[in-house]
């Protein structure tokens, strides 16, 4: 299949969606966690996001994500996301399924993103009910090398990303869920389909009859029940974006 075919088949489509994992961000410049030079690499990832270790040290998270979360506002959409905000418009793509964090979905023009993996759009504390932040306020106070707390009791603000330890957000899984039943093409793109419940979305799509398309620059489970498989997502998006006319 060549991106000409692709973009038909999304034009064609009932009700296509796309689910997205950090190689989409690779290319607004965000470092993604298991590729080549992912965060696993060089960081504890895995402490960062870990509950209990922000629960004893909230300070740990906050002096690393700072790099990688907090300057978000820096970061600008890759064609990636402004070509899935402008099919989001046009009417050919329902929703945009994605395990990121980094709210460039949402800059790049999309409306309907379903956050799987939770948002730091909301910061919270874990003790006091009804107390939030955004994220604008908190990124500020993180830029100034302090950590954003609650104006009650004190306590870290925590951000409504999920950590290690914690539930995925219920709303969000099944309304991704029902997206993913209820498509007949799904778009698989910068995501290797390792990190579940995520990763299962595809499967509920090809049972119901529909079919998936993957876009990522390494193998994935679904290879071989894919109709499609690229390997570049930037040159796959900026030839729709040719198409596109965007």
């Amino acid at each position: 299949m060549e991106v000409p075919e692709l973009f038909e088949r999304v034009k064609n489509a009932r009700h296509a969606v796309a689910l997205t994992g950090a190689g989409v961000s690779t290319l607004s410049g965000i470092r993604d966690f298991r590729g080549k030079n992912g965060l696993y690499n060089d960081m504890d990832a895995e402490k960062i996001f870990d509950i209990e270790y922000f629960e004893k040290d909230p300070s740990f998270y906050y002096s690393r994500a700072g790099s990688f979360i907090y300057n978000i506002d820096e970061k600008e959409p890759s064609v990636v996301h402004t070509v899935l905000g402008t099919m989001e418009r046009r009417g050919l793509i329902g929703a945009v399924i994605t395990q990121n964090i980094d709210l460039l979905h949402q800059k790049g023009g999309s409306v309907n993103v379903i956050e799987v993996h939770g948002s730091p759009r909301v910061h919270y504390c874990l003790r006091c009910a009804a107390v939030r932040m955004d994220f604008e306020e908190a990124a500020a106070i993180v830029k100034t090398g302090k950590i954003p707390e609650c104006p009650r009791c004190g306590r870290a603000l925590k951000p409504a990303i999920t950590f290690f330890g914690e539930s995925l957000p219920a709303a969000a899984l099944l309304k991704a869920g029902e997206e993913a039943q209820n498509a007949d093409l799904m778009l698989v793109l910068g995501t290797s389909l390792t990190v579940y419940p995520a990763a299962s979305l595809p499967d509920y799509t090809l049972r119901n009859g529909g079919s998936v398309i993957i876009v990522n620059n390494m193998p994935t489970p679904l290879d071989g029940r894919a109709l499609a498989r690229f390997g570049d997502l930037g040159t796959v998006f900026g030839e729709l974006e040719q198409l596109l006319g965007a």
